[in-house]
């Protein structure tokens, strides 16, 4: 009995995790491409695209209801099962400050100010690498969950370190770009908004590294 419900462990709660994970990554595409067309302030398709993540962050957030509400009680887990779900929290935060960062990047339709767009638009460019690896790491974990492979375990730290270090570099040009907004922009509305802005960028980078630090006590030895 013991074998068969390790059997359906893998085949249920990682599988869906993936499925969410995925939805993560089909996120930073839109995420990326709806910011470069907010900031290029020609492209006629922003609302479409806020549209879609948000359709998407409803289709995950199902997901994560499903991982909650059918994992039976009692089943056998290779992992500590709180440390699993504050895993799934932390994917799951990544997408709602993707949402949260459209949204708030919608209050102002005629586009970021010229002083700051190539610097925003670098820091979306840092944040959507850690996004896109959550789906590799979900799946080298599932794989290793069953395996218990020492060369699996390997790639996994080496990308936590991946995205470490991504987040260490947007929280570095998160800090360079607060200090030039306050030393460029002198509206002080406007300051609020872009220092909102970027905080929410910045935001999904440290959620996706929260993730992968949650992952890392999951295979601690």
């Amino acid at each position: 009995m013991r074998l068969l419900l390790s059997s359906l462990f893998y085949r249920s709660p990682f599988e869906n995790l993936q499925k969410h994970a995925d939805k993560v990554k089909e996120c930073a595409h839109l995420f990326k491409e709806a910011v470069v067309c907010h900031i290029g302030q020609e492209c006629k398709t922003f609302d479409l695209l806020t549209e879609q993540v948000a359709r998407m962050e409803s289709d995950a957030d199902d997901i994560k209801r499903n991982i909650r509400n059918h994992l039976p009680r009692g089943i056998l887990m290779p992992v500590d099962k709180f440390q699993f779900f504050q895993y799934l929290r932390e994917q799951d935060k990544v997408l709602d400050e993707v949402e949260e960062a459209l949204f708030w990047l919608s209050f102002r339709p005629e586009g970021i100010p010229d002083e700051v767009a190539a610097d925003i638009h670098h820091l979306v460019e840092v944040v959507v690498p850690p996004i896109e690896r959550l789906s590799d790491l979900v799946a080298l974990a599932t794989e290793y969950f069953r395996s218990k492979s020492d060369a699996q375990r390997t790639k996994m730290k080496s990308l936590i370190r991946d995205i470490r270090q991504y987040e260490r570099e947007a929280d570095l040009l998160e800090r360079e770009l607060k200090f030039k907004i306050f030393g460029t922009i002198k509206d002080a509305l406007l300051v609020f908004h872009l220092i909102r802005l970027v905080e929410h960028v910045g935001d999904i980078a440290d959620h996706a590294q929260n993730a992968s630090d949650r992952m890392r006590a999951m295979i601690a030895k």
